[in-house]
């Protein structure tokens, strides 16, 4: 026996069918191909291990869209990542609601990859897509005590030294009104520790001003912390109310104007930071993933290690020819701005 459905459930009769007697591709008979359809440049691609949330922040109505976590099982992960690779994808960008959830509404379920066991779980997914070849980023990661052993396998090179967390405020009083963790004290022990493991880790956030209730002195702590915790990619994001969601409700709207102010004085403080942690780049060797190629300007546009396709900064690479889109190559950084590097073809 293979499974057990209820009536009429044809797609689920398929399904276990197919578990246990994967289909052969057919190029010529297939709609879809056998690595998928997707939106991206051949050489990277998005990886969804999840879907849904289980936490409540009173700023987000994804639970009441998508519903609490539901994780897809491990082999069913690998396998897809296995095609993407085989299709020509080097740089896998894994993505959920929440990353470091993963596994966790299953409680961390097997499931054989390959004929091996493999836990539904935040590291060994981590470990296993690692060892695929590609180059591996995680997004949408919560900082919760596990993420500390994925920091091993950074400073390992097995995943990119790379951690999108969705920090969003940094006062413990803006952070308990928004139901998000609040002590930020601890956070920053552990981004110090962090960077002991794997010196090279960026870290990359999103933070919320304007918040209902927030005041001078909420700001002037998120400004404080967004410095001392030397955030190398910070996006920010003007507070809005959105349909449904229970921080509407709160009192302490923050004028428009105050918003707007904080925002700009926000951006320049992370524009700050961001420039002096490039600036530690410059007179290293990097290898760098290229994304487009204007040989009118002799010159590549291409991202390093520490930069997500399109919310992060580039490394514009002068001096390049016989390069193309997809390739990674070694070049050695001349300078930078506040976002982005500069760099030449690393001398063999």
């Amino acid at each position: 026996m293979l499974a057990i459905t209820g009536p009429h459930q044809y797609e689920s009769v398929v399904s276990a069918v197919h578990q246990h007697l994967p289909p052969v591709p057919n190029r010529f008979v297939d709609l879809v191909p056998e690595s998928g359809l997707k939106l991206t440049p051949r050489h990277y691609a998005y990886l969804k291990i999840s879907e849904g949330c289980n936490n409540r922040c009173s700023f987000c109505i994804i639970p009441q869209i998508r519903g609490d976590l539901v994780s897809r099982p491990a082999a069913g992960i690998l396998g897809e990542a296995e095609g993407l690779i085989r299709s020509g994808v080097k740089e896998l960008l894994v993505i959920s609601q929440d990353t470091s959830a993963y596994g966790v509404d299953v409680k961390f379920a097997t499931s054989k990859y390959r004929g091996r066991e493999v836990k539904a779980k935040f590291y060994d997914l981590a470990k296993e897509l690692g060892q695929m070849g590609a180059w591996t980023r995680l997004h949408y990661v919560y900082p919760y005590p596990h993420v500390d052993q994925v920091i091993e396998l950074m400073a390992e090179g097995l995943v990119l030294p790379y951690l999108d967390i969705p920090f969003q405020h940094a006062s413990p009083n803006v952070l308990k009104s928004m139901r998000r963790p609040a002590n930020q004290e601890k956070t920053l022990d552990r981004i110090k520790k962090w960077r002991d493991i794997c010196p090279d880790l960026a870290i990359r956030s999103n933070f919320i001003v304007g918040y209902p209730g927030e005041t001078e002195e909420d700001f002037e702590f998120l400004l404080d912390w967004l410095e001392e915790a030397e955030i190398d990619r910070a996006g920010c994001f003007k507070y809005e109310p959105v349909t449904g969601a229970p921080a509407n409700e709160l009192d302490g709207v923050v004028p428009e104007e105050v918003k707007d102010e904080r925002f700009a004085q926000l951006m320049e403080v992370a524009q700050d930071v961001s420039f002096h942690r490039l600036q530690q780049k410059v007179g290293r060797t990097i290898d760098v993933i290229v994304d487009d190629v204007r040989p009118e300007e002799n010159r590549v546009i291409a991202r390093s290690k520490w930069d997500a396709p399109e919310i992060d900064g580039n490394v514009i690479v002068s001096n390049a020819t016989g390069i193309k889109i997809g390739d990674i190559v070694s070049v050695t950084v001349t300078d930078n701005d506040e976002y982005d590097l500069f760099a030449t073809p690393a001398l063999n």
